[in-house]
């Protein structure tokens, strides 16, 4: 249990966000399409375009 590297990768930061009703209510729904949860959806979509715009790697595995 000593925080190796893999530990720390996978650890998340936890903040407030602040968003619009109408927003909220179309990400709720494109999330419940892809069977996630909005807080899942909204990680998926901020990795994606993360890897897309050459921001961070693609995670293999």
């Amino acid at each position: 249990m000593g925080g190796t590297k893999t530990d720390k990768a996978k650890a998340k930061k936890s903040f407030v966000l602040r968003i619009d009703d109408e927003t909220y209510k179309l990400l709720e729904k494109w999330a419940a399409d892809e069977f996630r949860s909005v807080n899942g959806q909204i990680e998926y979509l901020l990795n994606q375009n993360l890897i897309d715009k050459g921001r961070k790697k693609k995670e293999t595995g």
